[in-house]
């Protein structure tokens, strides 16, 4: 696994307690801070500040059309930051291409990534709501960066994808920077099959299709449509129908091995877990101590197995 601490992450300013709202407060997120500050390298960024409003300021909101909204002031309407907004999402995906993900203060004109409100020239709220300006351009100029709000990472599902997401397009870029080779992308297939199987069964199959001739196509371009395809796969959460598909396949591995007691057990609990009667670390967590004893080494190569840092403890509620 890489070193996750090293891995950086964008993130909403106000969110680690900056006081760098327009009310000249913050929005603290110990969540952000505490658990994930402590795997990752969180990079902060205030659109609103880095394009020049003042601390406190006038509040901004997003008017007009929900699909075209314009980011005007509350109080002065020619008070208009579309652009200068756009401007900085492109500078900001252009110059920190190093970020492998971006977590965003929900319902902000600026940072919002789904669902904030848009007003009509009458102060009314429109019918239909937007992203933030910044975030927008941000996933219009990354579509496949792995990106969240805040308050959606409270829900430990969305919070276990967007991790492992993180943790995926950090091994990528590593893999490209190292040099891409077939060798290097089918290693990183073979170690990532699980994980996909687990998230999109019909990518998995369609993923493997795409490396079945690497040897007589253009790489650069097999590797590209590989990993929209990878992230796209792997934004479709998980659950426990999937994941009970997948410790079923990693439990074959061992059914010459295990004793019929031991067997039964392993069947058992991947049906608790299937029914939701335990958390997903409880079939994994026999299956790592199975594979201790039997060892396999396609199985330890497994992203699935650990996709992300020990201590998030990600597994424990799903």
């Amino acid at each position: 696994m890489l070193d996750s601490q090293r891995i950086p992450i964008g993130i909403s300013q106000c969110l680690l307690g900056s006081p760098v709202r327009f009310n000249g407060g913050h929005k603290h997120s110990r969540l952000c801070t505490v658990q994930l500050g402590d795997s990752f390298s969180l990079v902060p960024f205030c659109p609103e500040v880095s394009i020049g409003l003042g601390t406190p300021r006038e509040p901004i909101r997003l008017v007009g059309e929900p699909s075209q909204p314009r980011v005007v002031g509350s109080k002065t309407a020619s008070l208009d930051v579309t652009d200068e907004l756009h401007r900085y999402a492109r500078k900001v995906a252009d110059e920190q291409t190093q970020l492998c993900g971006f977590i965003l203060m929900q319902k902000s004109p600026s940072c919002g990534m789904e669902r904030v409100k848009v007003y009509q020239a009458n102060g009314h709220p429109a019918q239909g709501t937007a992203a933030g300006a910044f975030a927008a351009e941000l996933m219009r100029q990354h579509p496949l960066l792995p990106v969240e709000e805040e308050g959606r990472l409270h829900d430990p599902v969305l919070r276990e994808n967007f991790v492992t997401r993180v943790m995926v397009y950090a091994a990528w870029q590593q893999m490209t920077a190292d040099g891409l080779t077939a060798r290097s992308l089918l290693t990183f297939h073979a170690r990532h099959k699980y994980l996909l199987l687990a998230h999109h069964p019909a990518h998995y199959q369609r993923m493997g299709q795409l490396l079945a001739n690497l040897s007589t196509t253009d790489l650069s371009a097999i590797a590209e449509a590989y990993f929209e395809l990878l992230m796209v796969s792997l934004k479709k959460v998980a659950n426990r129908g999937t994941h009970s598909n997948v410790l079923a396949h990693i439990a074959g591995h061992f059914k010459r091995v295990l004793s019929s007691d031991e067997r039964q057990e392993m069947d058992s609990l991947i049906a608790e877990y299937r029914q939701g009667q335990v958390p997903l670390i409880v079939p994994l967590t026999l299956l790592k101590h199975h594979l201790m004893k039997h060892p396999d080494g396609y199985l330890h190569q497994q992203a699935y197995l650990q996709p992300h840092p020990p201590g998030l403890s990600l597994r424990n509620a799903i």
